[in-house]
């Protein structure tokens, strides 16, 4: 049997291997010197090292919520405030209820004057149960005092949407018409003598009008017989404050359909 010269010498007890490399050429392994030149690049041959191993953990997958199963909404015009409540509470009729921590229906007087109509829940207002709670909230309360009005007498706040969107984004069209009936149903019950609406979305929810807040301003609109007043939500009057002065210029509007609706007419 024809040994190489390699197994030979690993016979022989003669290791390691050494190998010359020459700018990339390896020579066979049967002609390799036994020695390299003085100056040389000279390096034993030995097996790949074993892959470097972390002392880190692997990082572990953030869990995923899963996901809330959607069912279509019952009919709610005939329930009252209690058998409304639950229903919103568990409602599960648009996605908005994956991520909420709660539904906030709305907060005052159910037999109101005033009905004030927002946007959607916050944050802050997801957490409490109660629609304008943050900076937006104070202001609107502000704005109350100034009619002489306070939240929870002679007043309602509602929002078009009873579930914070994502990220409090604007309440997209079908997510406002999914939650409709509810508001609709809470018209109904509260029979305020005047409506407010604060925003587009707002607008858009009750009267179905996507023009601008300025093209709409200032005029008199109905819903189910009850005057209506558009104006801003005070969320935008926080970034654009010289527009609290029409804000308020609305709210006298306002004031102003509310007494002639209170004043009997005299017969002539």
């Amino acid at each position: 049997m024809s040994l190489s010269r390699e197994q030979m010498l690993v016979e022989m007890g003669i290791t390691p291997i050494w190998v010359l490399r020459d700018d990339g050429a390896t020579a066979p392994a049967d002609e390799a010197p036994e020695a390299a030149p003085a100056g040389r690049d000279v390096r034993p041959m030995t097996a790949e090292p074993p892959p470097a191993f972390s002392s880190r953990p692997d990082p572990v997958p953030a869990p995923v919520a899963p996901e809330v199963e959607l069912r279509p909404m019952t009919p709610v015009d005939t329930l009252d405030w209690p058998a409304l409540t639950k229903q919103v509470a568990e409602c599960r009729a648009c996605p908005l209820c994956q991520q909420r921590k709660q539904a906030v229906l709305g907060v005052g007087d159910v037999h109101p004057d005033w009905l004030f109509i927002g946007e959607g829940p916050g944050a802050e207002e997801d957490v409490k149960g109660e629609p304008f709670v943050g900076q937006a909230g104070k202001l609107l309360d502000a704005m109350l005092a100034s009619l002489d009005i306070a939240r929870g007498d002679r007043v309602y706040i509602a929002n078009a949407v009873k579930c914070r969107p994502p990220g409090n984004r604007t309440p997209e069209a079908a997510e406002m018409a999914a939650c409709w009936p509810y508001l609709e149903r809470q018209i109904a019950l509260l029979k305020p003598k005047i409506i407010v609406l604060l925003g587009k979305a707002a607008v858009h929810a009750v009267l179905h009008d996507d023009k601008s807040l300025a093209a709409l301003r200032g005029k008199r609109y109905e819903y189910a017989g009850i005057p209506v007043v558009v104006t801003y939500h005070p969320a935008y009057l926080l970034r654009n404050l010289p527009d609290k002065a029409k804000a308020w210029e609305d709210l006298l509007f306002a004031r102003r359909l509310l007494r002639e609706a209170a004043t009997p007419e005299l017969p002539f």
